[in-house]
């Protein structure tokens, strides 16, 4: 699949085919966004100005980005040249974190995504009617919405961080699907003949994380350690669903190259693990600290209830822990930031490529959550993203691996499998090894869906976003230019209706679907392109703001930031 994907990329043109308590069974009344913060209005009784093209370059390809310079060429067309070759190019663009803004939109925000989530201005086929903040999101249909009108007319997204919870308001009739319903309860629902269980492919990672520059896992030998004390296999058969798999690496065995049974991880020894923390001159009358947050995620149903379990395993060898439940987003604000010892998270598949993994942990300056980064790991996943040969990726990858494993700057513990669930006889349901499920194919007959999932959206705009709520609820509103088929990890046109690529995959051209209108009736041009690529790329652009200005997956999938410190 992943090797399809990679060698299309690299043909000389390839023309792309034209909360815990019971939810209500109501919405609750709508809020109105906020005055200040609404979408222009487009004006086109006036005179249209003469277009004029924008171009951003880099003055060289020195400041270490994967961008040389992004070009509106005419009003529909738009030209990407790159420092290096990227055969995953069009699979990182296709992921809703670069969904296209309207220029002048993105303008009067500032590309403050807080404001932007007053009252999104996408293209998608549901647009945001009300956010009423701890309760529900509810999007209404794009009557002018480009492609296929959404088949139910308002989507309502709740959530619940319980899965009991979820999974009893879909029995009971309140909710028509359900996120991650617990491991335990699988076997439930395909006994119901009123319910159906969609399974998705385990496309994740579940692992243990540390700072390495913070004290005590500033030592390696502590690391090593505590690699050697969890039992990965007991984590798997008695917290994660049937099928779930014990982790050799970080990337799931789908994504080839990238996994690799070589080097074997660390196996289960608690008397060598001891022993090793006593070499370290580890101090066991300390406390350290475990954190995680007690959201059920397609890699980690129970969070809680494993990190207990890893509290007792470490007891064993006579480390003392506590564990520490920290709120979803500060949460993920928290680790990204580096403010994190030892923690509990993991990772779902964006695109299918192992550089989706690797590239955004482990050589990616602006994700600080293992601390510094390793060259010795940094460097061969680098390496390894310029190469289209499948063999010379491999042994890159396995170089990488063998310096994680020597390093550890996180534990992998798990391949989990996670489904969604809905009510019998819904049509157009299909669940996504990307977690990336859209809602405007999917039927019921009554004109509304309401969708339970384990957590509220941080922001309704996701240049700056990681988390998987998150991204769901945007992926609703706002499209890129290319798009994930439903269901599936193969890409289709969005917003462009073609691309073309030069034989190196330095030069990618894409042309805009021509008549696309944003929600407040601006017609969608290359500059909206240009603009919202740059407000991520070039750290002195005005609207290089987000919600906390990290952008993570802009650095992982393409490097350093023009004009970045």
């Amino acid at each position: 699949m992943v090797l399809s994907l990679l060698l299309a990329a690299c043909q000389p043109q390839a023309t792309a085919p034209a909360e815990p308590t019971a939810a209500p069974t109501t919405a609750p009344e709508p809020t109105k966004a906020p005055e200040p913060t609404k979408a222009p209005e487009a004006t086109p009784t006036e005179a249209a100005p003469a277009y004029e093209p924008m171009k951003v370059e880099a003055p060289s390809c020195d400041y270490g980005g994967e961008f040389k310079s992004i070009e509106a060429v005419d009003e529909l067309t738009v030209k990407f040249t790159l420092c290096y070759p990227d055969p995953a190019f069009l699979s990182k663009v296709a992921f809703n974190v670069f969904s296209i803004a309207d220029k002048d939109y993105l303008d009067q925000m500032g590309g403050d995504s807080v404001k932007m989530s007053d009252n999104p201005n996408g293209t998608g086929p549901y647009k945001v009617a009300s956010w009423t903040r701890g309760d529900n999101v509810t999007f209404e249909a794009n009557p002018d919405y480009w492609g296929e009108k959404a088949k139910e007319k308002t989507v309502i997204f709740r959530w619940s961080e319980q899965s009991a919870q979820r999974l009893l308001e879909l029995q009971s009739g309140n909710v028509d699907g359900i996120d991650n319903p617990a491991p335990e309860d699988f076997e439930t629902i395909q006994n119901d003949s009123t319910l159906a269980l969609y399974p998705r492919d385990p496309l994740n990672i579940f692992y243990v994380g540390f700072n390495v520059d913070l004290p005590p896992f500033n030592n390696e030998k502590v690391r090593q350690a505590f690699a050697q004390a969890i039992d990965r296999q007991r984590i798997v058969d008695e917290y994660l669903p049937v099928g779930s798999i014990v982790a050799n690496v970080f990337v799931p065995p789908a994504l080839k190259p990238g996994y690799s049974n070589t080097p074997a991880y660390y196996s289960y020894n608690k008397d060598a693990a001891k022993a090793l923390l006593t070499e370290a001159g580890f101090d066991f009358n300390q406390e350290v600290t475990l954190s995680f947050r007690n959201v059920v995620r397609s890699y980690l149903a129970t969070p809680d209830k494993v990190a207990q379990e890893i509290q007792a395993q470490l007891a064993e060898i006579g480390v003392k822990v506590k564990l520490e439940e920290v709120e979803s987003t500060a949460f993920i604000d928290a680790t990204s930031a580096g403010e994190k010892a030892f923690y509990l998270l993991g990772w779902g598949a964006d695109y299918p490529d192992a550089t989706n993994f690797y590239d955004y942990h482990f050589a990616n300056d602006a994700n600080k959550q293992f601390g510094t980064l390793f060259p010795d790991i940094a460097d061969p996943i680098r390496a390894a993203a310029k190469i289209a040969d499948p063999a010379e990726r491999q042994k890159l990858y396995d170089q990488a691996n063998a310096a994680l494993k020597e390093h550890v700057p996180m534990i992998p513990i798990s391949h989990a499998v996670s489904a969604i669930a809905f009510k019998a006889g819904e049509e157009g349901v299909a669940a996504s090894p990307l977690n990336n499920e859209k809602f405007g194919v999917i039927s019921n007959g009554t004109g509304k869906i309401v969708w339970m999932q384990n957590g509220e959206p941080a922001a309704l705009w996701c240049s700056d976003e990681t988390d998987g709520e998150t991204l769901r609820a945007c992926l609703q509103v706002w499209e890129p230019l290319y798009d994930y088929k439903v269901g599936s990890v193969e890409v289709e046109p969005a917003l462009a209706e073609s691309y073309t690529v030069n034989a190196d995959a330095t030069e990618w051209v894409f042309k805009l679907r021509p008549g696309v209108k944003f929600h407040n009736g601006a017609a969608l041009d290359a500059n909206d392109v240009v603009a919202t690529f740059v407000s991520q790329w070039d750290a002195k652009d005005p609207n290089h703001k987000g919600r906390t200005g990290t952008f993570e997956y802009f650095g992982a999938f393409f490097g350093k930031f023009l004009n970045g410190e």
